[in-house]
């Protein structure tokens, strides 16, 4: 059977499927330590299970409209506003099945075959994946450990050719728990102004902040860069709702309604029960955020102390987001071959960071327990002391 050209240039996600090797090793009872995840370990909250459950026995599992549930898109106003001082009205808002298809859907309406769009590395495995479907061409503004892994507005210049439409943003990052400062970010505004391009910025991990940091959107600054750039968000990572894929995203009316139209002949509606409980969450208190911030900033240092300690490794100390990425380079192996015997030989589950676009780099994720923590790094601690030269 013959396959559609496009899907030759569209790479496997790397994160899913390690993830899932670790899951089914760890199933048939090997002692694996997932430090792979992407996805917080604490249950969903009972407030929205609770609303799941009245959902189910009030029959609410139609359909809804494929924007998404007025109710939900007046939430997603009220954290905007909020939480980051932007104001939106409905028909800014598109509510989807995750953050992942907010960005899908947004690069596919923007995007035309040849436009190159701007990604810093390191970058989200789907970033570059997600263009390559929709015709583009990604365009990788490098950054360095060295330099906070901050894209700096010289480094975005360089990379810029008359088909530049789209800057790519994501603050806090994953894989490198990196920020932009406030003054990064206004610095990159005026690039994007001036250039009169589309910013998207993936703020997803926003409520996962350290060293007393503080999240700013790029969107907040003045009407000009707000009316060209889209932020994306959702409750999966803030709310431990990976699986009941609820995304959403803010900009342009006229935007917006085509990525709608994209949705009434692809997906239709998120999930209905997903949707009144994405309410449930946004309606919780900031005390909630809070407190799940509070472990994982403990976590984030008990992981740091133990890899700082590991041969060959070099971590970075993330400002957001839950991930390490740590470099690799003075192990002498590259981060596929790494991770491959981590896994093979000690059972801990680290993601390469090739699939990033750095192959001297891994990711640790330290979503998981502090006894996890300690033990998968006690592993690879040993090993790198016989394996490392």
């Amino acid at each position: 059977m013959t396959i559609a050209g496009r899907m030759t240039l569209v790479s496997p996600s790397a994160t899913l499927q390690l993830t899932s090797k670790a899951k089914e090793m760890k199933s048939k009872g090997l002692p694996v330590i997932n430090f792979a995840a992407g996805e917080p370990d604490f249950d969903t909250p009972q407030a929205v299970k609770d609303e799941a459950v009245k959902c189910l026995n009030s029959g609410f599992t139609k359909y809804t409209p494929s924007s998404g549930i007025p109710e939900l898109k007046e939430a997603v106003c009220r954290k905007f506003k909020d939480d980051n001082g932007l104001s939106y009205v409905l028909e800014n808002i598109v509510i989807s099945c995750g953050a992942k298809h907010s960005l899908y859907n947004l690069i596919q309406v923007l995007c035309n075959p040849g436009d190159e769009i701007l990604i810093p590395t390191p970058y989200w495995v789907s970033y570059p994946e997600m263009v390559y479907l929709a015709g583009g061409k990604p365009v990788f503004v490098p950054t360095s450990q060295e330099n906070g892994f901050r894209a700096g507005v010289e480094a975005v210049k360089k990379a810029v050719t008359p088909k530049s439409k789209i800057l790519i943003l994501n603050s806090p990052s994953n894989p490198t728990g990196g920020i932009l400062e406030e003054k990064d970010l206004k610095a990159l505004a005026q690039v994007v102004v001036e250039n009169n391009w589309v910013c998207i910025s993936d703020e997803i991990y926003e409520y996962y902040l350290y060293e007393n940091q503080k999240h700013v959107s790029i969107a907040s600054f003045n009407e000009e860069i707000k009316k060209r750039t889209f932020v994306v968000n959702g409750v999966s990572k803030s709310y431990s709702m990976t699986g009941l894929r609820i995304g959403y995203l803010a900009g342009d009316a006229e935007v917006v309604k085509k990525i709608g139209i994209l949705q009434d002949h692809s997906t239709s509606n998120p999930a209905s029960i997903s949707q009144k409980m994405a309410v449930a969450a946004l309606n919780l208190p900031k005390s909630h955020r809070e407190n799940l911030r509070k472990i994982f900033t403990k976590r984030r240092e008990l992981m740091l102390s133990l890899l700082a300690q590991c041969k060959g490794f070099k971590p970075f100390p993330p400002q957001g987001a839950f991930y390490v990425f740590c470099d690799i380079s003075k192990t002498g192996f590259s981060s596929e071959t790494l991770c491959e015997k981590l896994l093979e030989e000690i059972y801990v589950a680290v993601i390469p960071g090739k699939s990033f676009g750095s192959d001297q780099h891994v990711r640790f994720s330290f979503a998981c327990s502090e006894k996890d923590i300690e033990e998968g790094i006690r592993r690879i601690k040993e090993w790198t002391e016989k394996n490392v030269k």
